[in-house]
């Protein structure tokens, strides 16, 4: 059998369901697609912002060929296997604050997974969910469990600024099997998916509509706050379940300058704050970060 539903334990998503359920008067979601193949959920919303496309688009991809992941790196996934999805914000504040948009989705999506696929989360900053294998039965998101934990998320933003827009990308490994993950990166947490680690439920549907109410709450809150994450309580529920604050860690800066110390905060802006062997603070705007132990 071929088609959609040649595999039962990865059904297609329901998207006349989910456009009942996510596009409602007065809410964030303006359009929601459901695609069967696409290279990149990203670029998709990216050139639909340029054409005009309204706030709120949401861009699903069953399958995705060539989506991106931070610093050039791919993301892949076998079909129906994950969530592959981008969505389209153009934000009225300030845009010295639009850093805070991927660690809010970032928030949204730990939630998400916490809830209902009840497993122990944490967020590796800047991009990254963290879950622990067999931790399923407790529901909770724990900031700072993340020894022996596997990645199962990656979330990219793209800045717009020709046409005032963020592209927000999330990936989720949800059903992925062992042989379908990518080799482990020296240094780096091995991949992983919510099945393998022991989730309760790996239904897409009820994820992807967790998952976008969270986004849309948080995203409300902060704008309503002038993009203030300290205001409007993003920065608190971010270091409450961020697994980074806390570890040794090394950062490898954009200009290839690496940094080795303790990770102490994440600031108002949303940077990572790293305390070196010297003593020095260094507040971290962008970097590849491997938890040291």
């Amino acid at each position: 059998m071929t088609g959609p539903y040649a595999d039962l334990t990865r059904p297609p998503l329901h998207a006349a369901a989910l456009r009942r359920a996510l596009l409602v008067p007065g809410g964030l979601w303006t359009r929601l697609e459901v695609v069967e193949e696409t290279g990149s959920t990203n670029a998709d919303v990216a050139t639909a912002a340029r054409a005009g496309a309204a706030e709120g688009l949401v861009v699903v991809a069953e399958q995705q060929t060539a989506g991106r992941g931070r610093a050039g790196r791919s993301w892949v996934c076998a079909p129906r296997a994950g969530l592959a999805v981008s969505v389209l914000l153009r934000p009225d504040a300030a845009q010295a604050r639009w850093g805070w948009l991927p660690l809010l989705a970032g928030v949204a999506l730990a939630d998400a997974v916490a809830r209902l696929a009840e497993l122990d989360v944490a967020l590796k900053w800047p991009n990254d969910l963290l879950v622990t294998t067999g931790s399923a039965g407790t529901g909770d998101a724990v900031g700072g469990g993340a020894d022996g934990a596997g990645k199962c998320a990656g979330i990219l933003a793209e800045t717009l600024p020709d046409v005032r827009g963020v592209v927000l990308g999330i990936g989720l490994n949800v059903t992925t099997r062992a042989a379908e993950l990518p080799p482990p990166r020296p240094g780096a947490a091995a991949a992983t998916s919510l099945e393998l680690a022991g989730a309760i439920a790996t239904d897409r549907d009820p994820l992807l509509r967790a998952l976008l109410r969270g986004l849309a709450a948080w995203y409300g809150r902060w704008g309503a706050a002038g993009g203030d994450a300290g205001a409007c309580g993003l920065r608190e529920a971010y270091l409450r379940a961020c697994g980074t604050v806390g570890r040794e860690v090394r950062a490898v800066l954009p200009g290839g300058e690496e940094l080795t110390g303790v990770a102490t905060t994440v600031d108002t802006d949303g940077r990572l704050v790293i305390r070196t062997a010297a003593g020095q603070s260094r507040a971290l705007a962008a970097g590849d970060v491997t938890h040291l132990r």
